[in-house]
């Protein structure tokens, strides 16, 4: 009934807003058949009496606030303090910033956030370190940083933004992540510390306990791997008790660890020469060698889209010029300007077939320009 005062109906406000965290009058026209709909107290403070209402954000009138609030039970003398509110902002298109976030026609100056067409706190947090990360290195006349899609999920956030754009806030999932057996939480450190540190990011006393949890897990599932039991009655027995199926001859604990049954912890009775470890060192040794088989895979298929990303498009490539690509293909390439055939790829409208006439032509370019180089040799 009170729709029609709600700016986002009213046509006040015509953008679209955020899918994953819509207000409470879109909810109730998104999902009518829903009887329910949980509300979040979360305390602002410690001690204060401010509490907001999660899941209730809304744009309607404030005194339409107020009845939403007390009808909820246990609010019903409830005072609001800050109404709700709706906003619309501008922002970029997302294909004008480069992987590194500087603007591509406005040199010099790095985004962020909702200005990138994002939404949500680590998405702008993670975003911001990387533009503040490429500001100085722009400044110092360095190269600039950038994570590729298999290191990390700010690495996919930004690819996705300037390889493809949004048409809405984009917020990240980890099913937009092609990679996540190997992009893990319990490995972060040892995908990126290193980069930290090299960037003067992490502190020396820091990268030395890095340095030594990595040596825990790569000594212990070395020592686990080439740590022999036999295949006798006291082993057979200790399977049994831990409910996995006997060996038939001497194997690894290794090989024992990677059944999903076992436990590191269930070992010990057989497993006579361990070292007490952090309970975090003992995570990721564990997932290194039950998921062995999968996370082998999918280092494959890193290696096999490395070589896409390694194929460097030349900055000055005038698509125009290459013969067998679509329109659509020639207006997006241009738009985009991809840095590799990977990136290339992944844009929205270019086709397989684009892409090999797009080789096609980054090859003759090299063995024309081995030729050239090879004439002014002889002169």
């Amino acid at each position: 009934a009170n729709l029609s005062k709600a700016p986002l109906y009213t046509g006040a406000i015509t953008g679209r807003g955020p899918r994953y965290c819509p207000s409470i009058e879109t909810k109730v026209m998104e999902f009518p058949d829903r009887q329910r709909h949980q509300v979040f107290l979360e305390p602002e403070t410690r001690t204060g009496e401010i509490v907001y209402l999660g899941g209730l954000s809304t744009s309607l009138p404030k005194d339409t606030q107020r009845e939403i609030v007390h009808s909820v039970p246990g609010l019903e003398d409830a005072e609001i303090v800050r109404p709700g509110y709706a906003i619309e902002y501008d922002c970029l298109v997302p294909t004008e910033i480069s992987p590194w976030l500087e603007v591509k026609k406005v040199p010099g100056l790095f985004t962020a956030g909702q200005i990138n067409g994002t939404s949500g706190y680590e998405e702008a947090a993670s975003q911001g370190l990387i533009a503040g990360i490429n500001a100085v290195l722009k400044l110092r006349g360095q190269e600039p940083f950038v994570l590729g899609r298999s290191e990390a999920y700010v690495g996919v956030l930004i690819d996705d933004l300037v390889t493809k754009g949004t048409k809405e806030p984009y917020r990240m999932m980890t099913s937009r992540v092609e990679y996540r057996l190997t992009l893990r939480q319990d490995n972060a450190d040892l995908r990126l510390t290193d980069k930290g540190f090299a960037l003067g990011l992490v502190p020396e006393e820091r990268y030395e306990m890095f340095c030594k949890r990595r040596r825990q897990i790569q000594d212990e599932l070395e020592r686990l791997k080439a740590t022999i039991v036999p295949g006798d009655a006291a082993t057979a027995k200790l399977l049994e008790e831990i409910g996995t199926a006997p060996v038939q001859s001497q194997t690894s604990l290794g090989d024992l660890l990677s059944r999903p049954e076992v436990s590191y912890q269930s070992l010990a009775a057989i497993d006579k020469d361990r070292v007490k470890l952090p309970k975090d060192v003992i995570l990721v040794v564990e997932i290194e060698l039950k998921y062995a088989g999968y996370i082998r895979k999918q280092m494959s298929q890193i290696d096999r889209t490395q070589r896409l990303e390694t194929r460097k498009i030349p900055r000055s490539t005038d698509y125009s010029l290459i013969h067998g690509l679509s329109r659509e293909a020639r207006e997006k390439l241009t738009a985009v300007d991809p840095r590799s055939l990977g990136q290339a790829a992944r844009i929205s409208g270019v086709t397989p077939a684009d892409i090999v006439a797009l080789v096609a032509y980054l090859e003759a370019g090299s063995h024309k320009r081995k030729q050239d180089s090879g004439d002014a040799d002889g002169i």
